[in-house]
């Protein structure tokens, strides 16, 4: 992963980013000599989204299949709470 200062971003503005993102899939900007934000193009955010909503899906349906979730009404949970 390449990384850019914030200074080059300010002195070279988006133009120092679109370079890189032809040769890289993502850009670190630093600050400070820190490495702080990461910059996508948003075809691979949205790729970086739905491995993320999957992942997610999944946890939910093994949570499910381990009875870690139930099926209730808002009123039932409701007064499930309040029975402790």
């Amino acid at each position: 992963m390449a990384t850019i200062t914030a200074n080059d971003l300010k002195r070279r503005g988006i133009s120092s980013i679109t370079a890189i993102l032809e040769q890289d899939t993502e850009v670190t900007i630093s600050v400070h000599g820190k490495n702080q934000y990461v910059v996508v193009d948003i075809e691979h955010y949205r790729y970086l989204r739905e491995c993320e909503l999957e992942a997610a899906l999944l946890e939910a349906k093994k949570d499910r299949e381990a009875g870690r979730i139930t099926d209730k009404t808002v009123a039932d949970h409701i007064a499930s709470l309040k029975n402790g």
